[in-house]
């Protein structure tokens, strides 16, 4: 018995050895196309009958190996390799010695397609893109784009239009996936009918050139809207005219194309109705353009010191007579090939009437300010910029020039502590640029680059000053007859530099190295006129030809890393400053040559699939501008005398920044965090003296210090059984600043806090209903000053559709505004509007009337608080008045 055991156990183990013996293995990598190898990736083997007789899963390293069953059929073997995120791929087996590596292209659609049923929103998330079906949060009356977009989960549209996603700012909306406005998108969603758009995409780390994605990590999120097959293939517009009492008009004719070869959105607005047209021309991402230019422009000195605009939106104050004639054409004239022209030109007639009481609290004193104004402004504004855009995955090019000119006539008749002023101010601004961009990929994959840009501008700015405003001060106590100032900054700008990229499997590396160079004149005077008509200056410190040279030569270091999990940027950029500025009349002549290393470094980690973290650092030195250094003194406003006494300005700033986002697509709920540190540190600060007729003001030489905190949180959440979308936000910002005013050194802290809560909701299929509320407190305390000051705002809006018939709509608005601060009455405004829309179904037309301002409320008053600054202000605004408007939809 014992042999026959033993006989069997060698059997056994015979079988083994040859089982072991005929087995056979089969090895190789998995990579994506740009060799970064690719873990937990499937690999199947499967017979020829297409049945899996084998599979294995690739290492961190992207190495597989698979045994071949001994038993299996060795004829039409065949290895399949699967990856979320990536295209399958199958090779045939012609034997196990050879090594079988595989490169997968990363699949369009990332993530599997989310879809909500039975007449829910649909949500659909594919990668960086998230879909949102328009026809599933357009209601009947909806007019155009921008109507929609407002309602939407995880998106949130400030009152000039701002787009922002989770609490981040858009870059732009495309049109078709093509760039027709750049970040000029209010004219797309302020125009573009609703029913025309299938699809508003969410585009997060949008990467628009294509030779770049995956491998420069892109933190920019852009909106595409997608356009109707049937909306491709015609003219589009809506043709509206109307007028009413009083004295009433308005005008909105435009036509729009949205063909894949040609896309045009060109429109003529006039009224007179409140309706500010110029907030098409906003430019929402200007001041992060000119930073990336690093083209520091002068900005416009003068103004006649009016109260500014009250905190409302601009149709419930403006007094306007516009007209705006806005051209947007974009060509493809070849797949990849882009020509666009972008024109427009804008001409307004603006009136305002306030009183202004304003008021510093010092330790020892109060400064009062009480202004009586009458203001007319003139502004005639001339655009136009034409671009080239070559964008190919390997070969990139793009040249944009731009030309502006703006005429911009103000009147003002005032009367200030008594004393009556007028004012007329004129400037002229030309403003012309062109950028060059160019990039080309070499066969081993590098990629150069070649970048220039040249800018020229100028604004002579002229402000006339009449009847003789404080002689004692102006004119040695002398009677006279007029005040005027002058200035203009000519100015030269060029940047330019040669970059090289070298794609890597995990980082991408980019070398840059360049020079800018700036030169400005600033030249002023402040004269007199007599009472004989003589001219003589006011004195011989009101005087400036300021020459000013900055010649910049710089080199930088980036790293890229386009991971899934985890996307880097660090860049390390080097900067040799040499500045040099003269004005013999005031014996000033000065250079100042700096080194400066402005290293930075964002992180995104992807803690989940919809789910991550950022994480973000910079360090930055700055050098003050031509403003920062002139000796003579300027009359900027009616009541304030700048000049300077102190070395050019240098601010040190660090910034810390930290972020967490949430979403979960399938439910459409939305969640954000952010915080922020920011400490800066200059070697200058501002020294006012304050009278109660006029401020002057020069910069001293002193170490200032400016630290701020802010926190803010957002929530968004779309509630399928209330077929509601609701959201809330809370932002708390903490500045710590020193000032210095009638020589007193007053270290001020002010904290500012926002809330806000929003519901849009469709009642039935025949009424929606929508409510927005902010609250806005602001606290300012100074250990110099016994007092504290506190200023809290609540402003409400809700409006009311009721559609009875599918052609006929019925809409309520109301505003509530509430405002409490210590040192005046509580404000309390209330504010309404109606309309009634019937539409011809068969002709295409509608019919509509609205009365805007129903409690025919004639004046607003507003209050605000900064620092030890206290002013009210109180503005006539436009009362009730009816339009009849008539629409005709191409």
């Amino acid at each position: 018995m014992r042999q026959v055991y033993k006989f069997s156990a060698v059997c056994i183990f015979c079988m083994l050895c040859s089982t072991i013996a005929f087995s056979q293995a089969i090895k190789g990598t998995v990579t994506d196309s740009l060799g970064k190898a690719i873990s937990y990736a499937t690999v199947n083997l499967k017979s020829g009958s297409n049945l899996i007789i084998a599979y294995a899963s690739s290492d961190d390293k992207g190495n597989y190996t698979l045994q071949i069953p001994a038993d299996a059929d060795k004829t039409g073997l065949a290895l399949e390799v699967s990856c979320v995120g990536f295209t399958k791929q199958a090779k045939p087996v012609a034997n196990a010695v050879t090594a079988y590596n595989f490169k997968l292209a990363k699949a369009v659609n990332q993530l599997q397609a989310v879809t909500i049923k039975d007449n829910r929103p649909r949500l659909r998330v594919h990668g960086d893109t998230t879909d949102y079906k328009v026809s599933d949060f357009s209601s009947p009356q909806d007019r155009v784009i921008g109507d929609v977009i407002k309602k939407l989960p995880g998106i949130d549209v400030a009152k000039d239009g701002k787009i922002s996603y989770t609490g981040k700012s858009i870059s732009g909306v495309y049109i078709g996936g093509d760039n027709l406005l750049d970040d000029k998108y209010n004219i797309a969603t302020n125009t573009i009918p609703n029913n025309v758009v299938d699809k508003v995409q969410v585009m997060e780390n949008h990467q628009p050139v294509k030779m770049l994605r995956d491998k420069v990590v892109s933190e920019d999120v852009a909106l595409n809207l997608t356009i109707k097959k049937d909306a491709k293939l015609q003219l589009v517009g809506q043709e509206t005219i109307g007028a009413g009492l009083p004295d009433k008009y308005y005008a909105d004719l435009n036509a729009m194309m949205f063909k894949d070869k040609y896309k045009a959105i060109n429109y003529f607005k006039a009224n007179n109705t409140s309706n500010d047209v110029a907030s098409d021309l906003v430019s929402h991402n200007l001041s992060s353009y000119l930073s990336r230019l690093d083209n520091d422009k002068p900005g416009t000195v003068l103004s006649l010191g009016t109260a500014g605009d009250p905190d409302l939106p601009r149709n419930r104050y403006l007094f306007n007579q516009s007209g705006i004639l806005n051209l947007n054409n974009l060509v493809n004239l070849k797949k990849d090939v882009q020509l666009k022209a972008n024109v427009s030109y804008l001409r307004d007639n603006q009136k305002q009437s306030y009183t202004k009481f304003s008021e510093y609290y010092l330790p020892n004193d109060t400064i009062r300010y009480a202004e009586v104004q009458n203001n007319r402004r003139r502004p005639d504004v001339l655009h136009s910029q034409l671009s080239v855009n070559v964008n190919k995955d390997k070969y990139y090019l793009n040249n944009n020039f731009i030309a502006d000119y703006s005429r911009n006539t103000g009147y003002s008749a005032l009367n200030t502590n008594g004393t009556p002023v007028n004012q007329v101010f004129k400037d002229n601004l030309m403003d012309i640029s062109n950028e060059f961009s160019l990039m080309n990929t070499f066969k081993s994959n590098k990629i150069i680059e070649i970048y220039s840009y040249l800018n020229h501008s100028t604004e002579p700015e002229n402000r006339v000053i009449d009847p003789g405003l404080n002689p004692d001060i102006f004119n040695n106590g002398v009677a006279y007859k007029q005040l005027t100032q002058t200035v203009d900054i000519p100015t030269w700008f060029t940047n330019n530099y040669v970059g090289f990229k070298i794609p890597g499997n995990l980082i991408t590396q980019s070398y840059k190295a360049g020079f800018s160079v700036q030169s400005q004149k600033l030249q002023s005077n402040l004269n007199i006129i007599q009472l004989n008509n003589s001219v003589n200056r006011v004195s011989d410190s009101t005087v400036n030809n300021l020459d000013w040279q900055r010649r910049k030569v710089y080199a930088e270091a980036v790293y890229d890393i386009p991971g899934d999990k985890i996307k880097a940027n660090i860049s390390l950029p080097l900067n040799l400053q040499q500045i040099s500025y003269n004005d013999s009349y005031y014996n000033l002549d000065k250079d100042l040559t700096r080194l400066y290393f402005n290293p930075r470094i964002s992180i995104k980690y992807q803690t989940a699939v919809e789910n991550y973290i950022t994480v973000a650092y910079n360090f930055r030195n700055d050098i003050g501008n031509i403003q920062d250094v002139y000796n003579g003194s300027i009359l900027k406003d009616y009541r304030s005398l700048y000049a300077n006494n102190a070395d050019l300005t240098e601010r040190k700033t660090q910034n810390a920044m930290f972020g967490f986002n949430y979403r979960k697509a399938i439910t459409l709920f939305f969640f954000s965090v952010n915080a922020s540190y920011t400490h800066m540190n200059a070697n200058n600060i501002a020294s006012s003296i304050l009278t109660n007729n006029i401020q002057q003001r020069i910069v001293l030489p002193f170490d200032n210090n400016i630290d701020s905190w802010m926190g803010s949180g957002y929530v968004s959440k779309y509630a399928f059984g209330l077929r509601t979308t609701f959201s809330a936000g809370v932002s708390v910002q903490s500045t710590k600043l020193n000032q210095i005013q009638n020589n007193i050194i007053l270290p001020y802290n002010t904290i500012s806090t926002t809330f806000s809560i929003g519901a849009d909701t469709k009642v039935s299929d025949y009424i929606n209903f929508s409510y927005k509320a902010n609250y806005d407190q602001t606290k300012s305390k100074s250990s110099a000053v016994a007092t504290s000051s506190k200023f809290e705002r609540l402003t409400q809006q809700g409006s009311i559709n009721y559609n009875p018939l599918s052609n006929l709509f019925f809409s309520v608005a109301a505003d509530h505004y509430y405002t409490h601060q210590q040192q005046a009455n509580d404000l309390k405004y209330i504010f309404a509007d109606a309309s009634v829309k019937y539409k011809f179904n068969k002709t295409k037309l509608d019919l509509e009337l609205t009365a805007q301002n129903l409690f025919n409320t004639k004046t607003y008053s507003a209050l605000y608080l900064s620092a030890n600054t206290f002013t009210s202000s109180s503005y006539t605004i436009p009362g009730r008045f009816l339009l009849a408007k008539m629409t005709f939809n191409l």
